[in-house]
């Protein structure tokens, strides 16, 4: 499953490369990119676990971002 979400308030480009790198090291992710300019996110991933995936997601966000939200 293959889904965009926006990032509210993602102020720093090397933290938004940060989050890619992590995120896309998590288990059942295809591919994610965090694209600082559009302060978007592009996440694909597998189905059955993809709400797990996104909590650990916005885990990750907060840890580089603390002010960061993501718009489900």
């Amino acid at each position: 499953m293959k889904k965009n979400y926006r990032l509210n308030n993602l102020g720093c480009a090397n933290c938004a490369s940060k989050m890619e790198r992590e995120i896309n090291k998590l288990e059942g992710v295809n591919s994610a990119t965090v694209n600082f300019m559009m302060q978007k996110l592009t996440i694909d991933a597998v189905d059955e676990s993809f709400n797990d995936i996104m909590i650990s997601v916005q885990k990750i966000i907060k840890k580089f971002e603390p002010d960061c939200t993501v718009n489900m």
